[in-house]
């Protein structure tokens, strides 16, 4: 019988969708050579010019890291799960079960009230929480990044478990697609910053919570000043250069990362503690280059797993400040909510980390580029060379009579909500071998949701050799909706 790959859904498009393949091979290189053989288009994804493994990419045999077994030469038996987890855009790992290892030390909160009392009387009931554990709650400064799918579970039941102070940092207003799964926000929130709209929600669950709000991004400008004033962070941001700021501030400022992640069906969660065990550079020591991995903006999220995973971070929150239980120091939990099933992976620390390593080589915020580190300013410049077409000098040329070639490159069920007028579909990973379909001699253009994918797809058919004139359309079918034809749905 062969080893079973598990495909995360972040790499599935290369694989015709499938979740999980039968592949055969003695050990993890063969079996990641026979996948890369029968589906070729996994190659630019997993392996870099250098044809080494991707570092934003682990694999898992089992539970294990082949990191820490044998790497390529790890076998593989029949049966076992070879397993791909990239990052999704989150010491020995031992972990601490002693009831009054509290990140808050011996520090405690004032006496409980009788409203107190019977406010927090289920947690009391807990032996492993009780007056004690309360208490500590009382006195505790957690502060939450971002405040979308993550944040808001984040922040409900952090608030209504007792936390004293939370801290809220997002720079983003509610919009109206944010309702189906950020449920501390409401309809007539639309257009309001978000921290102001969950610090009033908040009040409402818990009028005794603190809450303070900062409506700016984290930079690393601000960073250490803000995280220095909270006991733990709980990351719910979604960007990868906000995901190592705030792993890097917390390790030079020995905090807890609680780290949550989630794209489609997928989540993860995990607490990065450079102090006790692992630190998220240690898991990912390189994010994936700008743009391979879609946002959830992009691929979509079902409503309730921000639910689910802000849900595990939270209680993890409350585990490090009341002490004792076990925490998530060197284990990555995963979660596949169509398929309900849980994972749980070991995390090692790495002594070569840059950050939490025996020869760190970061030590202050201000002199690290992260936007340079996660290819944004690559990006960028790359995006720049792609040019594009305003959605408006799109329809002035197609009334004219112009012949022009239109390609959209989404996936199907986004074509289910709305169909690109006179628009042909080729996949972006299907242009290398279908590039005969297409006319050198006419203006093509490339339509998306948001106008990335097709900057993908024009660079992509210029590596394959296309000469004809290729564009992207600016801003997708959504700006298409929002400039020419209002009764093109946006998502």
């Amino acid at each position: 019988m062969p080893a079973t790959v598990i495909i995360p859904t972040t790499l599935r498009m290369f694989t015709g969708h499938n979740s999980e393949l039968e592949l055969e091979g003695s050990t993890v290189g063969e079996v990641i050579t026979a996948l890369a053989d029968e589906y070729p288009e996994t190659k630019k994804v997993l392996f870099g010019e250098d044809e080494k493994l991707r570092e934003f990419i682990n694999v898992f045999v089992g539970s294990d890291n082949i990191r820490d077994l044998q790497g390529y030469d790890t076998p593989v038996k029949d049966g076992d799960e070879v397993m791909l987890i990239p990052a999704i855009a989150g010491g020995s790992g031992d972990t601490v079960e002693e009831p009054n290892d509290s990140v808050l030390g011996d520090r405690i909160g004032d006496k409980l009230t009788n409203d107190e009392i019977k406010r927090y009387s289920r947690h009391l009931l807990l032996k492993e929480v009780g007056v004690k554990g309360q208490r500590r709650l009382k006195a505790a400064k957690v502060l939450i990044v971002g405040m979308g799918g993550l944040g808001t579970p984040l922040a409900q039941y952090l608030a209504a478990a007792g936390v004293g102070t939370l801290g809220l940092i997002d720079f983003d207003e509610v919009e109206e697609s944010n309702l189906q799964r950020q449920v501390i926000h409401g309809s007539r929130d639309i257009g309001r910053p978000k921290v102001a709209s969950a610090k009033d929600s908040i009040k409402q669950i818990n009028p005794l919570v603190k809450v303070e709000i900062y409506n700016e991004r984290l930079t690393k400008e601000n960073a250490i000043d803000l995280i220095s004033q909270y006991d733990v962070v709980a990351d719910a941001s979604d960007n990868y250069q906000t995901r190592y700021l705030v792993n890097d501030a917390c390790v030079l400022l020995g905090k807890p990362d609680v780290f949550g992640a989630m794209y489609q069906f997928e989540g993860q969660a995990a607490v990065y503690y450079a102090d006790r065990g692992p630190c998220y550079r240690c898991m990912y020591p390189a994010p994936p280059p700008a743009g391979l991995v879609p946002s959830c903006a992009m691929g979509g999220v079902v409503g309730v797993l921000p639910g689910i995973i802000g849900t595990v971070q939270a209680n993890e929150v409350i585990k490090l400040i009341v002490g004792g239980g076990k925490p998530l120091i060197g284990r990555l939990v995963t979660f596949d909510a169509w398929r309900m099933k849980w994972r749980e992976l070991k995390i090692h620390k790495n002594e070569t980390c840059p950050i939490c390593g025996k020869n760190r080589t970061i030590t202050e915020l201000d002199e690290y580029d992260y936007e340079d580190f996660c290819g944004i300013k690559a990006q960028a410049e790359e995006e720049e060379e792609v040019e594009g077409i305003e959605p408006k000098e799109l329809k002035r040329r197609l009334d004219a009579g112009e012949k022009i070639t239109i390609v959209d490159v989404r996936e199907p069920h986004e074509r289910a909500i709305a169909k690109f007028p006179d628009a042909i579909v080729i996949p972006i990973g299907q242009l290398d071998r279908r590039q005969d379909e297409l006319d050198p001699t006419v203006d093509t253009v490339f339509v998306c949701k948001e106008g990335k994918r097709s900057i993908l797809a024009v660079r992509t058919l210029h590596e394959a050799g296309y000469e004809g004139a290729a564009f992207n359309l600016a801003g997708g079918t959504n700006a298409w909706s929002r400039e020419v034809d209002s009764s093109f749905p946006q998502y």
